[in-house]
């Protein structure tokens, strides 16, 4: 005991005192259908949207060092645009998922005409769920909520839902080894950041003594402490650090392997699907610098039930109250636009969805999709025109599998047999055996996991049964059959809480997706586009859009609320949307007046000579 407490006080003494100094970063209307990405070469020098690309002031908050630390970013989700235009925009957006709800949300409450256009028969993009005809919850991932999702946290407050639907979660992330061991980082302390986070990693059982000494030598000389006394410094040195990877950062200076493999290649994969490895210094710095500065940014919630039930429900009762359509099974097939003389794209003036190409014609349409779909949807002349465009190709994806396998007992207790075999009467409201928070291993191939019979029972949870494990495997995994995963799952789980072998597997599913989540790899961050666009009326939304957060769903909702800022900012005056539109409409039926005085002067009667 006092070998542990010297150790502590000995890296908390490192990680304090430690000088940021000793690590300097390696510094004529076309109708066009989707067509196959191409490579296109293209010599510019990329760099991500900067301030002055953003017209809106409210969009602007989203961006840069003191976005990290706004906690009025949460009341401006909560209260909406506090803006209505003079001008109505008949708006079309195409995607469903949190990014395109949002953006609508925000777009109605200024005034204007919505309507929505989603591919699936359900909305949530990836955070989608629904009912498969036994009525189990079916969910796309495993979805967590952190305590700096601030403007997520507003708009469920917005729509009710917040206070309702939204189960918080001891102060501690557990990681599960083989054997049934536990380790975790234990945030509760009384003193708040960054102290709580210093001496979570200090007095971890998932690292050894020398491991934990290599740890807090190199997150002592990382941007995080520099940030505790000079916020802007520290995140500048976090964002010259998207072109190395974590592992390439973290053994400069003295980070061992044994740290990368216990703790943060699980945390890696919860974050993004890849390893340390593979992932960008600048997306594990970024998170771990909120929860340095932010105490409850490490603190997690999950939903009471299902994302279906629990997230957009109140959101589409936000919108159905507000006149915003929403068209489920209805995907954009086709973008419309106009071209000047040279063909080169001006204005998008509608979208053909739908099986019958239906058109749909509107002042402004914003894209909400995610990458996969922005590729599929693009015009090819939109990248052979716009560099901001192509860079989207870019981008690459991670697959994943969901696995949820239900049990006849409670998997994660592991101190008393009776307990775990025990599933009589209503065990409901999180009253179930075993661990009630988000798991990370390094033992498994998934990446984080949770019994949501326990965590989330409003939905999960079924009387007379046991766990409902949902697991997320990574691409490790992704191409072995969905009977092969199933039963890796339930081998790898009895690894790692091995009474659970006493338990027998009664339901299962598993959910792929092949392309999930942006690959948060090294040189991406420059290629994220910004929301508006250099076609005047058409504008992106979605968590891989650029917004200084992850691929996640407070990334999504930043890139709605952003988007919405953007539209609103521009929808009035002489140069506004809603001017151009009227100037775009006014100049087609005068060509088509002219095209059909033109015809009648040049028709023949059959009898002249």
């Amino acid at each position: 005991m006092v070998r542990l407490a010297t150790a502590t006080a000995y890296i908390i003494g490192c990680a304090a005192v430690a000088s940021v100094s000793a690590f300097q970063p390696s510094a004529h209307r076309h109708a066009v259908g989707a067509r196959a990405p191409t490579a296109l070469s293209m010599s510019t020098t990329v760099s991500p949207p900067a301030d002055s690309d953003f017209k809106s002031e409210s969009a602007k908050k989203q961006i840069g060092n003191d976005s990290f630390l706004n906690q009025d970013l949460m009341a401006r989700a909560q209260n909406g645009p506090g803006k209505k235009n003079d001008e109505r925009l008949k708006i079309g957006i195409v995607g469903a998922g949190l990014a395109g709800m949002v953006a609508a949300m925000d777009l109605a409450d200024a005034g204007h005409d919505v309507e929505m256009f989603e591919l699936r028969p359900f909305v949530g993009g990836k955070v989608s769920s629904w009912k498969d005809k036994d009525g189990n919850h079916i969910e796309m991932g495993l979805h967590v909520f952190f305590g700096c999702y601030y403007n997520l946290f507003g708009i469920m407050k917005r729509t009710g839902s917040f206070d309702t639907e939204l189960r918080i979660k001891e102060h501690v992330h557990t990681f599960v080894n083989e054997g049934g061991t536990l380790g975790a980082l234990d945030f509760r302390f009384p003193i708040g950041a960054p102290v709580s986070g210093l001496q979570a990693f200090a007095r971890t059982e998932q690292l050894g003594i020398p491991d934990k000494i290599d740890n807090a030598l190199r997150l002592g000389t990382s941007p995080i402490v520099r940030a505790l006394f000079d916020f802007d410094g520290g995140m500048d040195m976090v964002r010259d650090l998207d072109d190395i990877t974590f592992t390439e950062w973290f053994t400069q200076l003295g980070g061992s392997r044994g740290s990368l493999d216990r703790m943060w290649d699980p945390i890696a994969y919860a974050l993004g699907f890849v390893d340390c490895d593979n992932i960008s210094a600048r997306c594990m710095l970024t998170i771990f610098m909120l929860f340095a500065i932010r105490t409850e940014a490490s603190v997690l919630r999950m939903l009471e039930g299902s994302p279906q039930t629990c997230l957009h429900d109140p959101i589409l009762k936000y919108l159905d109250e507000r006149g915003v359509t929403v068209n489920t099974s209805t995907g954009c097939r086709e973008i419309v636009y106009d071209t000047d003389e040279d063909g080169k794209p001006t204005r998008v003036t509608g979208i053909k969805v739908g099986p019958k190409d239906e058109l749909k014609e509107f002042d402004a349409v914003v894209c909400a999709l995610d990458v996969p779909g922005i590729k599929k949807v693009l015009p090819q002349s939109f990248r052979d025109n716009f560099p901001m465009f192509d860079n989207i190709y870019n981008l690459d994806t991670v697959p994943i599998a969901t696995v949820q396998v239900r049990f006849d007992g409670w998997v994660t207790e592991m101190e008393d047999d009776a307990r775990m075999m025990d599933i009589s009467g209503d065990q409901s409201d999180g009253r179930g055996g075993g661990i009630d928070n988000l798991l990370y291993s390094a033992d498994a191939e998934f990446s984080c996991f949770a019994d949501l019979a326990v965590t989330s029972p409003g939905e999960y949870y079924k009387e007379g049964e046991g766990s409902l494990i949902q697991a997320v495997f990574d691409e490790r995994a992704f191409s072995r059959s969905e009977e092969q995963i199933v039963a890796d799952c339930i081998d790898q789980l009895h690894k790692l809480f091995p009474s659970s072998r006493k338990l027998k597997c009664t339901w299962s599913n598993v959910v792929k997706l092949g392309q999930s989540l942006y690959r948060e790899k090294p040189g991406q961050d420059k290629y994220r586009p910004r929301q508006a666009t250099p076609i005047s009326n058409f504008f992106l939304a979605g968590s891989y859009t650029y917004q200084d957060y992850l691929d996640s769903m407070e990334g999504a909702t930043r890139s709605g609320l952003m988007v919405a800022d953007e539209i609103i900012a521009r929808a009035d005056g002489p140069a506004g949307l809603k001017a151009q539109s009227e100037r775009a409409n006014a100049s087609r039926e005068e060509e088509g007046e002219r095209a059909a005085e033109s015809g009648r002067k040049l028709k023949i009667p059959f009898f002249a000579s």
